[in-house]
């Protein structure tokens, strides 16, 4: 093995234990999780979808008259539970086809607790809530690869432009 060889080892090595320590140490705060839009059981899926375009948002969370977490409505729901099953959004009401009782975490749990309900459990959105449920914030797969990318910066920051890669206020909820 030659001497660059075993310099690039050495980094990578390096670059490995950091990402390990990032994710074991890191807690969903640094995440920069959004502010949740809350809605309640009784708003329309079409209100929903409203107000997650208006604000950029992958999902809304419903919350009960004392403002803690009852259920969570997601992009994913829109396409598999009303428009899917041919039902009307506007006479659709969020109770009706949101998950109930969705997982939640807490902004000072660690990022792998989020990572893991990603991958594990494939949420894509995850609520967080204060100790008496009521939301905080929502995490989302986009949010732990912008940490990721903030680990690697060299490695992202070096890529060849080009016209294939989106800007980031251009991205949808794809």
């Amino acid at each position: 093995m030659g001497e660059f060889e075993d310099e690039y080892s050495a980094a990578l090595e390096g670059e490995v234990r950091e990402t390990r320590g990032a994710l074991l140490n890191d807690t969903i705060g640094v995440l920069g999780p959004a502010d949740p839009i809350c809605l309640p059981e009784t708003a329309t899926v079409h209100e929903a979808v409203d107000t997650m375009l208006g604000r950029r948002q992958y999902g809304v969370l419903i919350t009960d008259a004392g403002g803690r977490l009852t259920g969570i409505f997601t992009e994913r729901d829109v396409l598999t539970r009303v428009v899917g099953k041919g039902l009307d959004a506007r006479k659709t009401l969020l109770g009706q086809v949101m998950t109930h009782n969705p997982e939640a975490l807490s902004a000072r749990d660690r990022v792998a607790y989020a990572v893991h309900s990603m991958s594990v459990a494939g949420y894509r959105t995850v609520p967080l809530v204060d100790a008496e449920k009521r939301p905080i914030g929502v995490v989302t797969v986009s949010d732990v690869i912008r940490w990721l990318a903030n680990l690697f910066p060299e490695t992202v920051l070096n890529l060849p432009p080009g016209d294939r890669l989106k800007k980031p206020s251009e991205i949808d909820a794809g």
